[in-house]
């Protein structure tokens, strides 16, 4: 089986602070022979993946799709929304589409909530700006294109709103997952798609 992962900064594999994110624990879970390409781009939005989603996935003819994008383009830059919920919905519905060419089996990770007190403004541009309001939108958007196209939603918003999710939130930024935000984030992830017969 071959596996396509796709998303942003929160679905690489890019282990900045020594520990695995569910990427990577998804791969070791999986039997042998399971190859799970990874990926992600830290800053990636629905716009940019739509540039390359399509040859990606020719030159792999994945089995399963799993993507993870929409946090930055609900992001506030100067005030502006990076991608008008529009648009948003726009290349959802294009990004599914172009999954169906090659599978059936796609699921959509929905998005997490963020640490406000850390993101408006983010730590490391006074200019951007993280909402939960602006999160949950877009996560709505997701689900409802996944609904219409009879595409798998893990709705992770939803249930992480209703706990103590900051920390399950890096404690600098309040943006990306820590360690045990990546480890909550597998076990729901992996539960899901053993539920929905994907692995």
């Amino acid at each position: 089986m071959k596996i396509c992962v796709f998303g942003d900064s929160n679905a690489t594999e890019q282990e900045w602070f020594g520990y695995e994110y569910w990427g990577t624990q998804l791969r070791k879970y999986l039997p042998e022979g399971t190859c799970v390409f990874n990926l992600g781009i830290c800053d990636e939005t629905s716009r940019d993946l739509l540039k390359r989603l399509d040859a990606e996935c020719k030159i792999r003819s994945p089995d399963t799709i799993i993507i993870s994008i929409g946090t930055n383009d609900s992001k506030l830059n100067n005030k502006k929304v990076e991608t008008s919920s529009e648009e948003f919905e726009t290349n959802i519905n294009k990004i599914i589409n172009i999954c169906k060419n090659y599978t059936n089996k796609i699921t959509f990770i929905g998005l997490t909530p963020v640490n406000e007190s850390k993101t408006n403004p983010v730590i490391w541009d006074k200019h951007k700006f993280f909402t939960n309001n602006n999160i949950k939108e877009y996560n709505e958007i997701i689900e409802f294109g996944c609904q219409n196209e009879n595409v798998l939603f893990l709705n992770v918003f939803d249930t992480w709103i209703k706990m103590n999710y900051e920390k399950l939130l890096d404690k600098e930024d309040g943006l990306h997952l820590n360690e045990m935000g990546h480890n909550l984030l597998f076990e729901s992830l992996k539960n899901f798609l053993k539920e929905n017969e994907i692995i």
